[in-house]
């Protein structure tokens, strides 16, 4: 097990590049199961999630190729259609592979997902929609077992319009015979990102990004290139990191517009924020006033995965603010460690006040998941003293040789 042990208080200054989205590429490593061909995605991070879906591949018959930072997919001949519970408790993205399985052999049985434990984070709308599109569905010992036979197309209507089964139903709709048409879609970038790869394969899926997004079935996927959109979360936390501690740093690759909310809020404290062509430049030379409010919705809104590390920027925000998280209920679990770093925080079912304080303190810490092990390593870079960090894998899930990042913009900071 590793920890990360940082010594607070320095400036960032520097550029940073930031890596193609690990939610894009999870959907659409998915999606590699619809493809009858060879598919290159490019400048892929390491992520620990990546790297488990690409276990699952194998397992289903596929062929994995690394040549540095590009992956080459092969899922011309697979040969399983289901996904034991080792492989599917690794990674929550694994209930991706249940619509494309299914679409390609009218079969599957999928463990249910594991995956960072933020609160229920429930698949009743992934299965409602295949439901919706014709597919039997049957829940049984731990497994999802569906028969796709008499699938489809379909008009499917989401009660809220999950990122993760608009993805999941718009692969199962492209191999199926007719239109669908899926209403209350999320409209992330990542969903346009995945329809973008799927048409570039021969796929004819159109609007997304709207709230109605209209798929014609075709008969068969081929391979291509394809290199995804940036992370706007690690993009975000970057940001974030700069206003906590100070100085000037460039992001390569990113863009305001994805993160239009965070940007507004930056601005607001007295931060300043530069895009140039796709670069976000952003400065910081004095305490910032808090957001005074935050409220997580769904895109185009506060994301969930910034919450935590904005969090962390409260705590040292000079006033008061308000954070409600209304899509996960578990997501307040870094609070109890920045409280130990000093933070004046508190909280009560999915609301939190932060009273900002002038300084934190260095502690020995635990992640306990993903967004909120990246929290306390932007509450470790403005601390004084020096911050142990534990079970940091969590936070590999998300952020590629994130201490190396750090380091290469002035942080002190290193795993041990």
């Amino acid at each position: 097990m590793s920890k990360f042990f940082i010594n607070g208080g320095n400036k960032l200054f520097g550029e940073v590049e930031i890596q193609t989205a690990k939610n894009s590429i999870l959907p659409i490593l998915s999606a590699c199961n619809l493809i009858n061909g060879k598919v290159k995605l490019n400048k892929i991070p390491l992520f620990t999630d990546v790297l488990a879906m690409n276990d699952i591949l194998s397992y289903l018959g596929g062929s994995i190729e690394w040549s540095g930072q590009d992956l080459v997919v092969d899922m011309t001949c697979p040969n399983k259609h289901d996904i034991p519970n080792y492989l599917a408790d690794k990674v929550r993205a694994s209930i991706f592979m249940l619509g494309p399985i299914l679409a390609r052999h009218k079969k599957v049985k999928i463990a249910y997902p594991g995956g960072c434990d933020i609160g229920l984070r429930p698949i009743d709308l992934h299965l409602s929609g295949m439901r919706a599109l014709g597919a039997k569905v049957v829940e049984k010992n731990g497994y999802i077992y569906c028969d796709g036979s008499n699938m489809k197309g379909s008009d499917v209507i989401l009660n809220f319009p999950s990122v993760g089964a608009t993805e999941n139903i718009m692969m199962a709709a492209v191999l199926t015979k007719g239109k669908t048409r899926i209403y209350n879609s999320a409209k992330e970038p990542e969903v346009v990102d995945l329809q973008n790869f799927l048409n570039l394969c021969g796929a004819k899926v159109y609007n997304a990004g709207c709230s109605v997004i209209e798929i014609q079935g075709v008969e068969k996927l081929y391979g291509c290139e394809y290199t995804p959109i940036y992370d706007r979360i690690i993009a975000g936390t970057y940001m974030i990191a700069c206003a906590m501690c100070g100085g000037e740093i460039t992001l390569k690759g990113a863009r305001m517009q994805e993160n239009q909310v965070l940007c507004a809020k930056l601005l607001n404290s007295s931060c300043i924020i530069q895009e140039k062509n796709d670069k976000i430049i952003v400065k910081s030379n004095q305490r910032l006033k808090t957001f005074g409010e935050i409220s997580t919705a769904v895109y185009p809104g506060f994301p969930t995965d910034l919450q935590a590390q904005a969090m962390a920027l409260q705590c040292v925000s000079d006033g008061t603010c308000m954070i409600c998280e209304n899509l996960f209920e578990a997501r307040f679990k870094h609070i109890p460690q920045l409280i130990k770093m000093g933070g004046d925080i508190t909280f009560r079912d999915r609301v939190c006040v932060v009273r900002g304080r002038e300084k934190l303190y260095g502690a020995e810490v635990v992640a306990n998941d993903l967004r909120g092990g990246a929290s306390l390593v932007l509450a470790g870079l403005v601390a004084e003293g020096y911050t142990s960090i534990s079970n940091v894998e969590l936070i590999d899930r998300g952020y590629y040789k994130f201490e190396e990042t750090l380091q290469s913009i002035g942080a002190d900071i290193k795993r041990i």
